[in-house]
């Protein structure tokens, strides 16, 4: 059965916009937790959620009342609000052709009503959406309906500072880095300063001119005074500090990457009775590099692979971390046991081009997925090829380079 898939003319701009605030939607819940529960308080509802939809799925990124982390998109009631300017409503989801066969209305959860407000940019995109939701039915009055406006505006003014937080940071380990090579390359004229004014100390009064001696005496202090600046900024790469501000802001290892992963991408994948691996090799597991759109990038690689993959079958990503003279290499590898694609989709794909296909159980898709992946490894000057058959499965291999970040 092809399952219901909203789509936007605007859709590869509006999945871009929500890439680059480049979130990482497990750790959400903290920033904005109070604002889910703020919204069920408003409306008076059991339930409050706060949601993003990318290409394949819908991420609660922060939850009231209904333990959930994501769906797949087509079974969302969001993908609806998100075409909406105002807001979306409905009264009864049991009596409603559209959602009465979803699982948590029919089943244990029962839920019965729902509201949701899309979730605005300044340009105009819906990157998801604020909804409260109840077992029982509800009219909401107009100002409560403005109120959930307002969290809603609240909720992308949030996002976009978390992303202006990220950015600051990033900037920040930036001039560090800046600094560090200013004061390597003034390392070396400072040693041989401070060795050519130790000589002409040692020598003493042999050079029999008085006031050199005093010069070179003070070109001593001053050199090695600077001498053991530089050193100090060469050295705090990592202190007490500053260690969780770089490794748990802005960068990550492909241990942690790995666990991410398998937190976020295990669900679909057991939904669909899909054996998901993801594996760390190397010696390099401990090694920091920018998490910068990685989460994005492996997100819609593993999630079209699970939607192409039939039931049974076998996703598996390899993360390898190759240290380098000038940039660390990250390897990215997914392959899965699925349908295959076709050397003209591959085409398609490398050309950055959407080409829509539905998955093994009646995903709808259009190809927007795989036209991010692309459009983020082109501007992190990254490189991807893809191998495939028929019937037979399909290889990626992302090759995205790193800066180092500490050594």
């Amino acid at each position: 059965m092809h399952k219901q898939n909203l789509v936007a003319d605007h859709e590869m701009k509006r999945v871009i916009s929500l890439a680059e605030l480049d979130l990482d939607y497990s750790d959400m819940q903290d920033a904005l937790g109070e604002l889910s529960k703020l919204a069920a308080t408003v409306a008076g509802t059991e339930i409050s959620l706060i949601n993003l939809i990318d290409s394949f799925t819908q991420w609660t990124i922060s939850q009231y009342g209904f333990p959930l982390e994501q769906m797949p998109r087509e079974d969302s009631i969001c993908q609806y609000t998100i075409h909406t300017k105002e807001y979306f409503e409905v009264k009864d989801l049991a009596g409603d052709d559209r959602f009465k066969h979803l699982s948590y209305v029919k089943d244990e959860a029962k839920l019965k009503y729902y509201f949701g407000v899309p979730l605005q940019t300044e340009d105009g995109y819906a990157l998801g959406a604020l909804c409260v939701l109840d077992k029982v039915g509800k009219e909401l009055s107009a100002e409560q309906v403005s109120l959930l406006k307002i969290i809603a505006a609240e909720i992308v003014k949030r996002l976009t500072d978390i992303k202006l937080i990220q950015s600051l940071r990033s900037k920040v380990k930036e001039s560090h880095e800046t600094v560090k090579k200013v004061a390597h390359d003034i390392r070396g004229p400072l040693g041989g300063i401070v060795n050519l004014a130790q000589i002409m100390v040692d020598q003493g009064t042999e050079n029999s001119v008085p006031d050199m001696l005093e010069v070179m005496q003070m070109i001593q202090t001053s050199g090695g005074s600077l001498l053991e600046f530089a050193e100090e900024i060469l050295t705090p790469e990592l202190t007490p500090e500053n260690e969780q501000f770089y490794l748990n802001d802005y960068s990550i290892t492909i241990t942690s990457l790995k666990d991410k992963l398998l937190r976020l991408f295990s669900p679909p994948a057991i939904h669909k009775k899909i054996l998901l691996n993801v594996e760390a090799v190397g010696k390099s597991e401990a090694i920091p590099f920018a998490k910068s759109k990685i989460l994005q990038i492996c997100g819609n690689l593993i999630s079209n692979a699970i939607k192409f993959t039939p039931e049974g079958g076998t996703v598996n990503v390899t993360l390898e971390l190759v240290p380098g003279s000038g940039a660390n290499i990250l390897r990215i590898l997914v392959s899965d046991t699925g349908v295959g694609v076709t050397a003209e989709q591959i085409e398609f794909i490398l050309k950055g081009t959407p080409s829509s296909t539905d998955g093994t159980d009646g995903e709808a898709g259009h190809g927007y997925g795989m036209y991010l992946v692309k459009h983020l490894i082109d501007s992190m000057n990254g490189t991807m090829h893809i191998k495939s058959e028929q019937q037979m499965g399909t290889h990626f291999e992302i090759v995205l380079p790193q800066g180092k970040l500490y050594k």
